[in-house]
């Protein structure tokens, strides 16, 4: 398998002051595929500690580079993206995370690119601006104060979405059901109609524009084959329950007929419960 461009994305924090945002930002390069961490001197923390705050990325806690300068942290690196939500005096090249990706991971096919973060009070200053080859912003409101981790996610999201990087598997549906039948649809409009009926609404309503409507609201919401099941079994109820009045007062039912198919109500799709385990879990997101 070749290697991905995200292992040649460096992340630089200049002094950051919070271990929690140390680990959010090992949480984030986990999640995004990227694993080369930086840090400027840095307020003091332990890889336990890191560890404890982001589960699961000790491979990513062992490869931190603690250094004294931005000398050692961007000598080796050919492209250097500056996250900055001030303005400055200079008129620095200035992009978006989105904007950005792309030259980013141009660059990276050349050697190692670098993103670098501020400290969490005052971000980068103005020498280590110098360094940078495009001064990135994110976009907000006019309150553009973001958290340091989450200045970090923005940034290292658009990244893999743009490298195409998004290796996570995701489990299809556990029931894997088909999308509803013609057949199936037209035994759901003929139930639906008749519960209609039984309520009396095409009373003063034309019938036929009524049930057109009903076809193309239906078609829209894309049903699968449980979801016709349940929506005809609510409609056979409504009729059923209006039988029972109708019982009361002394007036012929209306007729169901012969139920076409497997009877909804009684069907697992149409009663509520789902016979099969969940083999989800809860994890942190």
């Amino acid at each position: 398998m070749p290697e991905s461009l995200l292992h040649r994305v460096r992340v630089v924090l200049y002094e950051p002051q919070n271990p929690i945002n140390i680990a959010a930002t090992v949480r984030a390069m986990k999640n995004f595929g990227v694993r080369d961490l930086t840090l400027v001197r840095p307020v003091p923390y332990t890889p336990y500690r890191l560890e404890g705050i982001a589960h699961d990325t000790l491979d990513v806690i062992e490869r931190i580079r603690d250094v004294d300068t931005l000398d050692e942290a961007l000598n080796d690196t050919v492209f250097v993206a500056a996250f900055t939500a001030r303005r400055r005096r200079v008129k620095w090249e200035l992009g978006s995370p989105r904007a950005l990706a792309a030259p980013v991971l141009e660059q990276a096919s050349q050697g190692t690119v670098a993103l670098m973060f501020g400290r969490e009070d005052d971000g980068l200053p103005n020498e280590a601006l110098d360094r940078s080859h495009v001064a990135v912003t994110i976009p907000t409101s006019d309150h553009a104060s973001l958290n340091l981790a989450q200045a970090v996610v923005i940034a290292l999201y658009e990244l893999h979405v743009a490298a195409g990087d998004a290796t996570r598997d995701v489990d299809p549906h556990r029931h894997n059901v088909p999308p509803a039948s013609g057949a199936e649809l037209e035994r759901l409009y003929r139930d639906q109609e008749r519960a209609l009926q039984s309520v009396e609404f095409f009373k003063t309503r034309f019938r036929t524009h009524i049930m057109r409507s009903a076809r193309s609201m239906t078609v829209r919401m894309r049903l699968d084959s449980r979801e016709v099941m349940l929506a005809r079994a609510m409609w056979i109820e409504v009729v059923r329950a209006m039988n029972r009045y109708r019982s009361m007062a002394g007036l012929a039912p209306i007729d169901l007929g012969e139920l076409e198919g497997e009877d909804p109500t009684t069907s697992e799709a149409a009663s509520g419960h789902d016979p099969s385990p969940s083999t989800s879990s809860q994890g942190n997101l």
